[in-house]
């Protein structure tokens, strides 16, 4: 599995808006149907949220991509 950090400048961003901007996803509907379909997971369980605020810290899957929030 490759990982890769992504440094936010806010206080938290969402599922949906992470997947996009560290480019796992290339649209937001894209990003929007991993998420809905449960092909994403938040910290080693599934989230079908795709608003869910993610803060530094945080740990996202998907497609064989671990996203660390920093």
């Amino acid at each position: 599995m490759m990982e890769e950090s992504v440094s936010i400048s806010t206080e938290f961003i969402k599922l949906d808006s992470l997947l996009k901007f560290a480019g796992v996803c290339e649209t937001g509907g894209e990003a929007k149907e991993a998420v809905q379909a449960g092909e994403v997971k938040v910290n080693g369980t599934v989230c079908t949220m795709r608003g869910k605020k993610l803060r530094p810290g945080d740990v996202v899957e998907l497609s064989g991509v671990r996203l660390v929030v920093r």
